[in-house]
């Protein structure tokens, strides 16, 4: 590639002509409404590129997002609102405007103090736009159609930014233990109600872990997801091997095997 060649230009340009006169007609057709599963999906296409190996599609992927991104600007810009350049342009300023230890005098002593800071930056942004939002908590702006696993991540890590969180590992791990104690009492008691609230604490605080850990907690529960997969379609295969489905091989042989597999490391 030519580094004289400016390809986002040129993907506006190709926007352009696909949304003109003589473009296509499906993508004339798309409007904000149509283009939102779209966008989920290339999104979570995304997702899965990041925790593969294959750069190739992780580039490919990125550029379906930033598609996705072109494709709304030029929506807007036919509706007289904005334009990709609008885009690019606030993103430049709100990010030199919360970098203030980079392009200003502004010191921190490391990221958690930074964050404990963000909040407030950007209600400062809010302020001098004219856009001020009265919020009477600090999670009131997080979207309410977020998966709850990223919601959960995101509830978590803006309470640890003004500095509601654990000071190691070992306090959330404490935590843990007791919301499965609280799990405990709750099936003993056989309250049905109880039990659900206890399983989303228990869910909670383990999602603490990974946020604790700088851990993407989609990420790691689809790795175990495709481990189990794996490891259950090599039990089937090895008792299908001896002419038995797994309805006819007892707990003890599956939890034998499935040990024998973990011991491999497959």
């Amino acid at each position: 590639m030519s580094s004289n060649d400016n390809y986002f230009h040129k993907l506006v340009d190709l926007m352009d002509v696909l949304r003109g006169p003589q473009g296509c007609p499906w993508d004339k057709e798309q409007t904000r409404e149509t283009l939102k599963p779209m966008l989920v999906e290339e999104a979570y296409e995304l997702l899965e590129a990041l925790d593969g190996t294959d750069s190739d599609e992780l580039c490919e992927e990125l550029g379906d997002v930033l598609f996705q991104v072109i494709f709304h600007s030029r929506i807007s810009k036919e509706k007289g609102e904005f334009d990709i350049d609008d885009v690019c342009c606030r993103l430049y300023e709100k990010m030199v405007g919360r970098h203030p230890h980079v392009f200003e005098n502004q010191s921190y002593q490391d990221s958690r103090e930074l964050l404990r800071n963000w909040e407030d930056i950007k209600a400062a942004e809010k302020k001098a736009s004219g856009r001020e939002v009265v919020r009477g908590s600090l999670l009131d702006g997080i979207p309410g159609q977020l998966p709850a696993l990223y919601g959960a991540y995101q509830i978590s890590s803006k309470a640890a930014r003004v500095g509601f969180d654990w000071d190691n590992v070992e306090g959330i791990r404490d935590k843990f233990l007791e919301e499965f104690e609280e799990l405990q009492v709750a099936l003993e008691k056989d309250d049905q109600a109880k039990i659900k609230e206890e399983v989303g604490d228990l869910l909670f605080a383990a999602l603490n872990i990974s946020r604790y850990l700088q851990i993407d907690p989609e990420s790691a529960l689809n790795q175990a997801n495709r481990k189990f997969l794996r490891r259950f379609k090599a039990m089937e295969e090895h008792f299908a091997a001896q002419e038995r489905s797994l309805k006819e091989v007892n707990v003890e042989e599956m939890e034998a095997f499935w040990q024998d597999q973990k011991d491999e490391a497959v």
